[in-house]
């Protein structure tokens, strides 16, 4: 071989060998290629997407994942040689550039915490009206959340959501904690016959006892969709949240400044809708003071009319007690005293909330013979509660005149008085006059019996075209805890029909007929 020869080896190696990396730099950049990272102290990488499938292998905080799949909240991935099934709230996106803290508010009492955003979904647990959850994304009209460690989808359509948001580098991105969290003051109650309790929050753990359905306890701590309880003679150990629920019993210390009796019991409140206005005196019409987002929480010092009085910075203020929540909503109703126990074919001891649609500026529609609806829906509520309450019931009216009453503010009555059922009275519009008919709206299940029941007993008793039960997602529905209806009673727009429904004779029949509608109701559910 001759020395030029040899030269151009050698000048071909070097070249070579600088244009392809080392073995060890291709292997490093296959490490740290894919578009997760592992965000939690260790991460198991099993073989199914399921806490019960058998672990691969074990990750490590900033580990790269490459994503090939999606089922539920777990997602297929490929770590180095392996490929197996990651919990993605232990994962984040490695080219997230913003983090955006956003905090979910309940806006409603019993809003479900489900597994997955649809709503045949299991339940994992419950937010109460105020209560407060991390938001981790969005997916429609869905919100994943972190509610004291424990991770579900709520409805967007009964939260506030309010966020903040910051640049950061891909390192900053902030995470929910994957170190178990120490909720105060939450109780967690069974709802199945029988739930294993287990040494560790892991199906594949030790069982070391059983809880029954009904039984409630402390949560010690939660992880994920685990709960930690104590249950038996000081012993601790975890529980699937699938087969419970959760409650919050947070109070605040008590002030020392006085309060009227009527708030005594009470002692703070948390704003649930953004822009509320705080105001000067307890009057829709006084100078606002300051405007608050949800999730803010006051003193409460004393109580007026509609309003909570709440202690400022450096002055005291009022907000209507129907935009906010209470510390103690248990003792913060009115506690309107029953009668006697009710006896079939009377309603005895039930308490009925009518409320007569629209009302003041709110003309409601105008019919084609000029017929205010905010009139007619007056006239038939009163006849209804004269009916209602010489059978027996407390009847409590959401307006007794021409006055506009706020929707948030009647779903509000319903609350403090604990209706056993609230009945919203409207007359119906289109735009096509030759619609006609009746219809009885709900829209949660536990709103649908009494619903069905009060369209029966008008059927039976009003000659309109039957429009059947729907559900209609209304305000005083939708955020209503108590059994709730709303009934429409025949369409203004159809100038045939409104000359039958402006009738003293059709509203006669109309309330007899929704009378024995809440009494059968109410008779078949004792």
């Amino acid at each position: 071989m001759t020395t030029k020869l040899i030269h151009k080896i050698i000048t071909f190696v070097l070249i070579l060998a600088l244009t392809i990396p080392s073995i060890s730099h291709i292997e490093r950049a296959f490490a740290d290629t894919g578009d997760l990272k592992v965000t939690g102290t260790i991460l198991h990488l099993r073989e199914g997407p399921g806490l019960s499938y058998p672990i691969i292998t074990t990750l490590e905080e900033g580990d790269a994942l490459t994503s090939i799949g999606h089922e539920g909240d777990w997602i297929q991935v490929k770590a180095g040689n392996y490929e197996g099934w990651v919990a993605s709230w232990l994962t984040a996106s490695i080219n997230e550039q913003q983090t955006i803290d956003k905090t979910v508010i309940s806006q409603v009492d019993r809003l479900n915490i489900r597994t997955e955003p649809d709503l045949s979904s299991p339940v994992l647990g419950q937010l109460s009206t105020g209560n407060q959850a991390a938001l981790i994304t969005e997916n429609g009209a869905w919100a994943k959340i972190n509610w004291n460690g424990l991770v579900g989808w709520v409805s967007s359509d009964y939260v506030t959501i309010n966020e903040t948001t910051e640049k950061t580098t891909p390192d900053e991105v902030v995470e929910v904690s994957t170190t178990p969290t120490e909720p105060k003051g939450t109780t967690f109650t069974i709802l199945v016959d029988t739930l294993n309790v287990r040494k560790k929050a892991d199906l594949t753990s030790k069982k070391v006892g059983t809880v029954s359905n009904g039984q409630s306890f402390k949560v010690l701590a939660q992880e994920h969709n685990w709960v930690q309880i104590q249950y038996s003679d000081k012993k601790t150990g975890w529980v699937y949240s699938f087969y419970g629920t959760f409650s919050n019993t947070v109070k605040t210390p008590a002030k020392t400044s006085s309060s009227p009796a009527s708030t005594s019991a009470l002692e703070s409140v948390t704003i649930i809708y953004n822009g509320t206005n705080l105001r000067t005196d307890a009057s829709t019409t006084a100078d606002v003071v300051e405007r608050v987002d949800a999730g803010q929480t006051y003193p409460i010092v004393g109580a007026k009319d509609d309003f909570y009085e709440i202690q400022l910075a450096d002055q005291t203020a009022f907000v209507a007690n129907w935009v906010v929540s209470t510390s103690q909503n248990s003792t913060a109703t009115m506690n309107t005293p029953k009668s006697e126990p009710r006896k079939k074919g009377t309603l005895n001891g039930l308490t009925i909330v009518v409320d007569a649609g629209h009302g003041g500026n709110d003309h409601g529609t105008t019919g084609q013979r000029g017929t205010d609806e905010k009139d007619i829906t007056l006239k038939t509520a009163s006849l209804l509660a004269s009916k209602l309450s010489a059978a027996g019931a407390n009847v409590v009216m959401t307006r007794e005149s021409d006055e506009y009453v706020a929707l948030r503010k009647r779903v509000s009555i319903a609350h403090q008085h604990e209706a056993d059922a609230f009945i919203s009275i409207h007359y119906d519009a289109t735009d096509n006059s030759s619609i006609s008919g009746f219809t009885s709206y709900y829209l949660n299940n536990n709103q649908k019996g009494l619903a069905e029941a009060i369209h029966n007993g008008l059927a039976s008793k009003i000659n309109l075209k039957d429009r059947g039960t729907q559900e209609g997602n209304y305000l005083v529905l939708r955020e209503n805890r108590q059994k709730a209806v709303l009934l429409e009673l025949g369409f203004l727009s159809n100038a045939n029909e409104e000359r039958i429904i402006t009738t003293a004779k059709f509203r006669e029949q109309a309330t007899l007929g929704i009378y024995q509608g809440i009494l059968d109701y109410f008779d078949a559910n004792e």
